[in-house]
């Protein structure tokens, strides 16, 4: 299946106007806001790292405002138990079921069951909370009492975490860092942006209200899987999806790597690539597609040396010298 020259001028109109009005809300991180969008057009579960104010949650709840989507934010503690998330059972006394004149279980549906889930400094749950979100994120479906419920599609996990606050943290697991599709890393602004982001949070609001008035919904839940759907179909060549494995497979022996992605690094460069062509209006990928998304879609994947981390390295400049010893396919 291909796709017809009008589904792509439909998308692009789409995207376009899912970028503007993000933009409306989040100032300047122009790369940030391709990123999260290509995470949502590829059906992926989405990590943001940041420092606080940088405006984390802020995107999480423009994202969720650009489409008519159900959108939960929990906040995540040491305290918070797996059904505090999932959901649980309880006896409903009134009904008449499986426990007899006692009455009957009911389902209690948690937070999980929405489309856009922002889990707010999700690396403070402990690990049992952590379990029950990876099966959702895993699974789209969760187990209460015996029972698989699936959730609604589209459902992507938006995770939050300070990368330097990590007093009463817990690391993610990294079964769980895998199955987030991107880790996308908002940095500080320009002056000028910043000055434009004061100006913007102190005008005719009051409080720490978002700026998130001016943000209306672009698509509903239907256009949104139409949309993703669109994405599966993008054309990618064999030498496209090869360049991606081999850049994958060069983090695994890379000096200052003590360990590199696995085979869904390779999935996701991929997955993210078709995206990417279509923000930029085209429905092939490109090696440049690839290429511009191997530090969102690897950093969270591999892992620093010892002797890389006392040495003071960061981790992108790392795969970043790795994909470009990775010569890219001319088409």
């Amino acid at each position: 299946m291909s796709i017809s020259s009008e589904d792509l001028a439909r998308v692009i109109g789409v995207l376009e106007a899912l970028r503007g009005e993000l933009s409306k809300a989040v100032v300047g991180q122009r790369a940030v806001i391709d990123q999260t969008l290509a995470a949502f057009v590829a059906s992926g579960h989405m990590l943001i790292e940041g420092v606080p104010g940088l405006g984390k949650t802020l995107l999480a709840r423009a994202l969720a405002k650009s489409m008519t989507l159900g959108f939960t934010r929990v906040q995540f503690t040491p305290d918070l138990m797996p059904t505090d998330i999932t959901g649980h059972a309880v006896l409903d006394r009134d009904a008449h079921g499986e426990m007899g004149a006692l009455g009957a279980l009911r389902i209690v549906r948690g937070p999980v069951f929405t489309n856009l889930l922002l889990a707010d400094e999700v690396n403070r749950a402990p690990a049992k909370t952590q379990s029950a979100l990876l099966e959702v994120m895993q699974e789209y479906q969760v187990t209460l009492e015996g029972r698989s419920i699936a959730l609604p599609r589209p459902f992507i996990v938006i995770g939050t975490q300070n990368p330097i606050e990590t007093e009463g943290t817990y690391p993610l697991p990294e079964a769980q860092l895998d199955r987030f599709l991107v880790k996308i890393r908002i940095g500080y602004p320009t002056q000028q942006e910043e000055s434009d982001i004061v100006r913007k949070t102190t005008e005719r609001l009051t409080g720490d209200e978002l700026p998130l008035g001016e943000v209306s919904a672009q698509l509903d839940e239907r256009a949104a899987l139409a949309l993703q759907k669109i994405a599966a179909f993008v054309r990618v060549d064999p030498r496209v999806a090869d360049y991606a494995v081999r850049i994958a497979r060069a983090t695994r022996d890379w000096p200052g790597l003590a360990a590199g992605a696995g085979p869904r690094g390779a999935i996701a460069l991929v997955r993210l690539a078709r995206a990417a062509a279509l923000l930029e209006g085209r429905d092939y990928a490109t090696p440049d597609d690839v290429k511009r998304y191997v530090l969102p879609t690897l950093r969270h994947r591999v892992a620093l040396a010892p002797d890389a981390q006392l040495d003071g390295r960061d981790v992108d400049a790392l795969l970043a010298a790795a994909a470009d010893s990775i010569d890219a396919p001319r088409l």
